[in-house]
């Protein structure tokens, strides 16, 4: 008797995606809470998308908050990381660097409209070297011009490169939950506060008040995706009262929490339903992309490399 072919599964070496001969090749890869993938990067532009859970990645040039339903897009060769706020069902699709010449130039979160979600999780499951003049050409092309047009959502966190505001972007990264003032800043840091907030905007874009909400904002993200009660999360980052932290959240990302994380539109699909999902991983270290080590570490904020 015959035995019946035995299923070949997915890789989930990012290695193996990037000289595939099409523009575009999807990967679907699940990771446990506090799971830390190491600085490293990919010869290929990425498309990093949380169809459930959400993420923080950080550069050199500042750090992300990606919550679920949400995508950052990473150019080829720029060097990251990645720390998962609960679990995360991450699908990442690889674009070749022709295919990403029209796309932008720098790290970006995006918001995910439903038809990309779809076409991202259908592209996961299409085989690697699919058929570039058929169906399945047609969809990779119809997620480039999907990329091309989502709007840029304010979830960044950039990073000064003065040594004085660099001291004090480091402890408020640490504790985003300080209240002091710049002018109580300006004395640790040697500089009055005039020329603090100077060096702010220029080297930030931000007013220092703004740069510390949206500390708080990706902190916040973070404490979320592991599940932490929203009145906690809010007294630990300096708010009043749970009311508050939701009216800033809603103002920052146009919907309360609970549209991401509490059971709201975006957050009441599981991972175990999502296409292309490899079921629950248990926590356990592994290698990443060139040599990168994946570990299960809990708790550690994610900075912007070398502060």
């Amino acid at each position: 008797m015959a035995l019946a072919p035995r299923t070949r599964l997915r890789s989930t070496d990012p290695a193996d995606y990037q000289r595939v001969p099409r523009p575009v090749a999807a990967m679907a890869k699940d990771f446990p809470a506090g799971h830390h993938i190491t600085p490293h990067s990919h010869e290929r532009a990425q498309l990093i998308f949380a169809a459930h859970g959400a993420m923080l990645i950080a550069t050199r040039e500042g750090s992300w908050a990606v919550p679920p339903q949400r995508a950052v897009w990473m150019p080829g060769g720029v060097t990251h990381e990645i720390r998962m706020a609960g679990d995360v069902a991450m699908r990442t699709l690889y674009v070749r660097g022709d295919a990403a010449a029209r796309l932008a130039p720098t790290v970006r979160v995006l918001a995910v409209s439903p038809l990309l979600r779809e076409l991202i999780l259908r592209a996961c499951a299409l085989p690697l070297s699919y058929d570039e003049a058929g169906p399945a050409g047609r969809l990779m092309t119809l997620i480039l011009d999907e990329i091309a047009a989502l709007p840029t959502v304010a979830l960044d966190l950039p990073l000064p490169r003065d040594a004085r505001l660099g001291r004090i972007c480091r402890a408020l990264s640490a504790e985003p939950g300080d209240t002091r003032t710049l002018s109580d800043w300006g004395h640790e840091a040697g500089a009055s506060p005039r020329t603090l907030a100077r060096l702010f905007v220029k080297e930030t874009g931000l007013t220092f008040a703004a740069w510390r909400q949206q500390a708080r904002l990706l902190a916040a993200t973070a404490m979320l995706g592991a599940g932490e009660p929203i009145t906690h999360i809010a007294l630990d980052l300096g708010y009043e009262s749970p009311s508050a932290f939701t009216a800033m959240f809603k103002r920052a990302l146009g919907a309360p929490p609970s549209h991401y994380f509490g059971g709201g539109v975006l957050a009441r699909r599981s991972a175990s339903a999502i296409p292309g999902s490899i079921g629950p991983r248990r926590p356990h270290a592994d290698r990443g992309p060139r040599g990168a080590r994946h570990s299960n570490v809990r708790g550690a904020p994610v900075r912007p490399l070398e502060w």
